[in-house]
């Protein structure tokens, strides 16, 4: 397996937790559930991808500005979700803070798939490619 695998294998996580908390109505039970599931997983992938992914692809010119742009980008992520975390639940605001969030992750991860990857592959190694998706699962699993 390689970085791109690893990391698309918890993007794909990412999309469906965030569909389905949009679907979600008031102060609910599952709600809150996914809400938590959520935060946990974007908060621990944001962690290890800037760890074992873009840490490395910092050091490249190829890649260094994409990388700023998405760490940067995972800081929008967490900012909304401390948001919603203050908001409540059964208010129509958190459903429009939701929508937001909603569309940032799939921005976010669909930016990295399409545009981050395609550098990231021509500046790392396929033996760093490895080693890397090694780590950032050691880590996250």
């Amino acid at each position: 397996m390689n970085i791109f695998e690893a990391l698309r294998a918890d993007h794909d996580i990412q999309r469906k937790l965030v569909d389905a908390l949009i679907q979600t109505h008031g102060d609910t039970d599952e709600r809150q559930k996914l809400m938590l599931e959520l935060k946990t997983q974007l908060k621990q992938h944001a962690k290890f991808e800037e760890r074992y992914f873009y840490n490395p692809l910092m050091f490249e010119d190829l890649t260094h500005e994409k990388a700023r742009h998405s760490v940067a980008e995972h800081h929008d992520i967490d900012e909304l979700i401390e948001q919603l975390e203050e908001t409540d639940r059964s208010s129509p605001a958190w459903l429009v803070g939701a929508k937001k969030l909603h569309h940032l992750v799939h921005h976010h991860l669909d930016e990295e798939e399409h545009e981050v990857f395609q550098l990231a592959g021509k500046a790392l190694t396929e033996g760093q490619k490895e080693s890397l998706a090694e780590h950032y699962n050691d880590a996250m699993h």
